[in-house]
């Protein structure tokens, strides 16, 4: 192209005309997802476009799991009445800036709040973006001094945004300073790039991660199908320093709601050695009302999966409680207290008494 600009296809979508070039959006839409992107970001990876079923030519089904997550939707202006700018409450539990201190025994470090793709649904929507949120060199040394000067931080986690946008070098330099501190134990970082941009995953990327400290990437996946040949590449590159690789997921209504659809996204991260480890209730961001699904119905999809899978594919369902109460596992719960002891119920089907030992004994 005469600027120099990439074709569509090659390049991440960041508009509405973006998405009306490359056949995403029908024209007559263009407007309404203008206004939408206007408030809240908007990336499409050419990896993720490329794992987008059509419905026809060259559009995706608006239905599709993987456009669904990505793609604007008009509704995103509506806030429901139980939905908040900041859900997790990050705000009163930032003692500097890019720091979240919730929990005693670990921090978040959030050192820039860009990332590859924008989903839908992220609880920092109102946050996250392609040009804010990079600490500059001083607000990360202030970073980097809190966690020096708080001993009893045995954490760290990496999170945004998204940390795997850095530079390796940038991030090899926050990953050394930390790693140098006496009382930090462990570093985990979150991340969508291997999923939504895995050219990224390059040698020098994965050079950086290696640390002396015991290191945990949390890699984000609601879907099979993002388990394509490029992720799978990205993710076996990245467990070959060693690395371990955790799942996390988001329960979300027309991506992943359903027996069949949990059990195929857990059986997909365990072939690429992440092993499912989160099972995220929505948290209630502005304007994600469409991606929710009840609590009840998150428990009896993983009741529906016991004795379905392995051990291994089973991750702990939980919700972020609203104003900074802490992440809360949900269950579901399969042993019952009876007077005389726990009902229990058989991943095979049934149940079974199960006589309480100090019971017996008394």
């Amino acid at each position: 192209m005469p600027d120099g600009t990439p074709p569509l296809p090659d390049r991440t979508l960041r508009s509405a005309d973006d998405l009306v070039a490359a056949g995403l959006l029908p024209p007559e839409r263009r407007e309404a997802i203008a206004a939408v992107a206007a408030r809240y970001s908007l990336a499409v990876t050419p990896a993720v476009r490329a794992l987008m079923s059509p419905s026809h030519g060259a559009a995706p089904d608006p239905a599709d799991p993987i456009a669904r997550q990505y793609l604007p939707d008009p509704a995103e202006l509506l806030t429901a009445p139980h939905e908040t700018a900041d859900p997790t409450a990050d705000g009163p539990f930032t003692p500097v800036k890019g720091v979240v201190h919730r929990y005693p025994d670990r921090a978040l470090l959030k050192p820039l709040l860009a990332c590859p793709v924008y989903c839908r649904f992220c609880f920092r929507r109102e946050a996250v973006g392609p040009d804010g949120g990079l600490l500059t060199e001083a607000e990360l040394e202030a970073a980097l001094a809190w966690f020096a000067a708080t001993p009893q931080v045995r954490e760290a986690i990496l999170t945004g945004g998204d940390p795997l946008m850095l530079s390796p070098r940038r991030l090899g330099r926050i990953l050394a300073a930390l790693s140098a501190m006496p009382h930090i134990e462990i570093i985990r970082i979150h991340s969508r790039v291997p999923m939504a941009d895995p050219t990224r995953v390059t040698e020098a990327l994965a050079a950086a991660l290696e640390t002396e400290k015991a290191l945990f990437l949390c890699v984000h996946a609601n879907h099979a199908r993002e388990f394509a040949a490029p992720a799978r590449a990205a993710l076996r590159r990245l467990s070959r320093t060693g690395i371990p690789l955790l799942g996390q997921s988001v329960l979300l209504a027309g991506v992943n709601d359903s027996e069949e659809a949990l059990e195929a996204l857990f059986r997909a991260m365990l072939a690429a050695r992440v092993k499912p480890y989160y099972l995220h209730q929505l948290d209630p961001a502005p304007g994600t009302a469409r991606f929710a699904v009840p609590i009840e119905r998150g428990r009896a999809l993983l009741r529906g999966l016991r004795g379905r899978v392995t051990g291994l594919a089973w991750p702990t369902y939980v919700l972020d409680v609203p104003g900074g109460g802490g992440k809360a596992p949900l269950g579901p719960e399969f042993a019952v207290p009876e007077t005389d002891g726990w009902r229990i119920e058989a991943p095979l089907g049934g149940t079974r008494h199960l006589p309480d030992p100090e019971v017996e004994a008394g």
